[in-house]
């Protein structure tokens, strides 16, 4: 058992590194009442995402001009939770006057702040996340939100993306078989060689590795 338990975490202190290298913020979690609360704040501490409206560039009359610095709600989407899991985040979400869904993300394209997910598997050599991403919702909530955070449980990592050959083989033979690897926040250098964070994708990834 103390074997077991030793090789777990030295694939957490791997991967840890690993996924802090490419900017990717890594903390543990025991429970997801941890995690939970770890979204609550962060969604507290961030602005709300602010909608690009057409014509916010000119001089616009004083009711036009309040409407284009109007904040909207914060959102948290988190679609493949499970129901009670769901119903629990909803009500801590309510408290704190934060909009939360589990569905119809692409209604919220310009201004989800959070999109908090659970990973399949963890690669310790990249500090990779592996996500079964058949659903639209999924996709879109790893994809379109400004700050992604997915839970780890530490049981899922694997030392490199060959120790995942099976498991990879049973996610893709099934349809629709949509899987995505990701390492670190969205980033790009396609214009003029600058490196560009958020550009594809969101902002920041933060990695909740959770006992289990």
């Amino acid at each position: 058992m103390e074997k077991t338990m030793g090789k777990k975490q030295a694939l957490a202190n791997a991967f840890t590194e690993a996924a802090r290298k490419v900017s990717a913020e890594v903390c543990e979690v025991s429970t997801m009442a941890q995690a939970f609360a770890y979204i609550l704040d962060l969604c507290e501490r961030k602005q709300a995402c602010q909608l690009l409206i057409s014509g916010c560039g000119e001089p616009l009359s004083t009711p036009a001009d309040t409407m284009c610095s109007h904040k909207q709600k914060k959102v948290i989407a988190a679609p493949m939770l499970e129901e009670g899991e769901a119903d629990q985040l909803a009500e801590l979400c309510r408290a704190r006057g934060i909009e939360f869904l589990r569905e119809g993300l692409r209604d919220h394209l310009a201004g989800i702040d959070i999109g908090f997910t659970m990973a399949d598997y963890g690669i310790a050599d990249t500090g990779t996340l592996v996500v079964d991403s058949s659903s639209e919702e999924l996709r879109l909530a790893t994809m379109i939100s400004e700050v992604h955070v997915a839970v780890l449980p530490k049981s899922r990592l694997r030392p490199s993306a060959l120790d995942l050959e099976g498991e990879l083989r049973r996610i893709m033979n099934a349809a629709p078989d949509y899987c995505a690897f990701i390492t670190g926040a969205s980033r790009t250098a396609d214009i003029e060689r600058v490196l560009a964070l958020g550009v594809h994708g969101p902002l920041e990834l933060h990695i909740l590795l959770m006992e289990a």
